[in-house]
C-alpha cells in the first residue's frame, strides 16, 4: 500500500526545521516567523508544481531561501533599525555565561555573508550533506564545501578561537578559548 501525500500534514511537520533555518538567516524570531509564513503561503499556492515523491523539505528550503533574498533586495533602502533590533542590543544582558556565549555566536553568525551563513546552517545545524545543500542552493558541491570552510574560518576569527584539531585541541595544542564579539 502506498502512502498518500497529505500536503497540510507535510507542511506542518516541516515547520520547526523551516523556522530554525529562517532564524539563522534573519537573525531574529519575528523576521523568521514572517519568512516562514510567506514560505508556507507560497508553497501552498504553488503546491501543484510540487511532485510527490521528491524531497519536500528541499523544495520548501528553496522557497524560503529565495523569499529571504527577495526580501533582502527589497529592504536595502530601508532604515536598518526599523524593527528596533539595534535598540534592543543596547539593553543589559543577563549574567548567565552560556547565554552570552550563544549571543556572541549569533552576532558572529550574522556577520557572515548570507551564502556562507546559509551553507553553514544547512550543513552544520540541519545535518544535511554537501550534495543536498548544493541542490538547494543551486551550486556545485565544491562551492558549498568552500562556503562552509570559509564560514567556519571566519567564525573562528570572530569568536577568537583557534581552529580545532581532531583531538579537540586548538592549533597550538591548547584547549580553545572564547572571547566576546564586539557588536
Amino acid at each position: 500500500m502506498t502512502e498518500t501525500f497529505e500536503p497540510a500534514k507535510a507542511l506542518r511537520d516541516a515547520l520547526p526545521r523551516l523556522r530554525a533555518f529562517a532564524v539563522s538567516l534573519t537573525g531574529h524570531s519575528a523576521g523568521a516567523d514572517d519568512l516562514v509564513q510567506d514560505t508556507l503561503v507560497r508553497a501552498w499556492a504553488n503546491l501543484a508544481s510540487f511532485e510527490p515523491g521528491t524531497n519536500l523539505l528541499a523544495w520548501l528550503y528553496t522557497i524560503l531561501r529565495n523569499q529571504f533574498y527577495s526580501e533582502m533586495r527589497r529592504r536595502r533602502r530601508e532604515v536598518p533599525d526599523r524593527d528596533g533590533d539595534y535598540a534592543a542590543r543596547l539593553s543589559i544582558s543577563p549574567g548567565q555565561e552560556s547565554h552570552l556565549d550563544f549571543q556572541d555566536f549569533r552576532t558572529a553568525l550574522a556577520k557572515l555573508p548570507p551564502d556562507q551563513r546559509e551553507a553553514m546552517m544547512l550543513v552544520g545545524a540541519e545535518g544535511m550533506s554537501y550534495e543536498q545543500v548544493a541542490e538547494i542552493c543551486g551550486c556545485a558541491v565544491g562551492t558549498v564545501k568552500s562556503r562552509v570552510a570559509r564560514a567556519r574560518a571566519r567564525l573562528a576569527v570572530l569568536l577568537s578561537v583557534s581552529p580545532e584539531t581532531p583531538d579537540g585541541q586548538g592549533s597550538a595544542g591548547v584547549p580553545r578559548e572564547t572571547s566576546r564579539v564586539d557588536a
